[in-house]
């Protein structure tokens, strides 16, 4: 067989036209994630409900309020904005996928539509386990401590978007793991073996890691370091398929 070759377009692109190329991406996934957004405004209000839903389920007395009078403004924006990201994602992602192309092999090109819907997939799993999950268990424990304490807990609006948003982001790009682990293994960065040796020091950065993005009670760290394992373990498995599979393309 033929040694396999990267495919090229015409030369190799320099610096400029990387710059060029990210730029383009850039362009596009904005412009994907900004019509989103403009649909999801129509929609805002209806979102924002579904968005406060695991807060009115276990919080039992409590009063949402904002401190601003262009807040629910704001707040509506900032909603369908949200939305906008999680409706686009698979348009981000394939805009990452034409900026990473170029330098892969021809037949890894191929596979841009597995990409695009494996990488979707996971993220939109990280949201959802975020938002099915583990927020019950973190709006519950938050409510037992302001019952502790004897006060009324009144949320402030912003804040409160804040928190959610920014775990739901951090669930599914943590969700993302597997894919880059799956490009690292290509290059010959990370093998399966790295992986199984350091496995201690792995568990001990999953822990620290769920320490620091969930709230300070056990049930939350232990309901995200459970994916992470399960992840961590899902990565070794990929790098082991990968690598015997780039030895025979080196032997070929």
């Amino acid at each position: 067989m033929a040694e396999e070759k990267k495919e090229l377009n015409t030369s190799a692109m320099s610096f400029i036209e990387h710059i060029k190329a990210l730029r383009d991406c850039l362009i596009y996934a904005i412009l994907g994630i900004s019509i989103a957004t403009l649909m999801s405004m129509y929609w805002a209000a209806e979102i924002f409900k579904f968005l406060t839903s695991p807060l009115r389920e276990n919080f039992i007395n409590f009063d949402i309020i904002g401190t601003s009078p262009a807040e629910a403004f704001f707040i509506k924006l900032r909603t369908a904005f949200t939305a906008g990201i999680l409706l686009s994602c698979p348009n981000s992602f394939y805009q990452l996928w034409r900026f990473i192309a170029p330098g892969l092999y021809a037949n890894e090109k191929k596979i841009a539509i597995p990409f695009v819907f494996i990488s979707s997939i996971l993220f939109l799993a990280g949201v959802s386990f975020c938002f099915t999950t583990l927020f019950p268990y973190a709006f519950q424990y938050f409510y037992a401590e302001y019952e502790s304490i004897g006060i009324h807990p009144s949320i402030k609006v912003d804040e409160y978007m804040t928190f959610v948003t920014r775990m739901l982001f951090v669930f599914g790009l943590v969700f993302e793991t597997p894919v880059v682990c799956f490009f690292l293994a290509r290059l010959g960065i990370l093998t399966h073996t790295i992986l199984i040796k350091n496995s201690r020091f792995g568990m001990v950065a999953i822990f620290i890691i769920a320490g620091v993005l969930t709230p300070p009670d056990v049930v939350s760290q232990l309901l995200l370091a459970g994916p992470l394992i399960v992840i961590y373990a899902v990565c070794i498995g990929i790098c082991y398929l990968v690598a015997p599979r780039k030895s025979a393309q080196a032997q070929n």
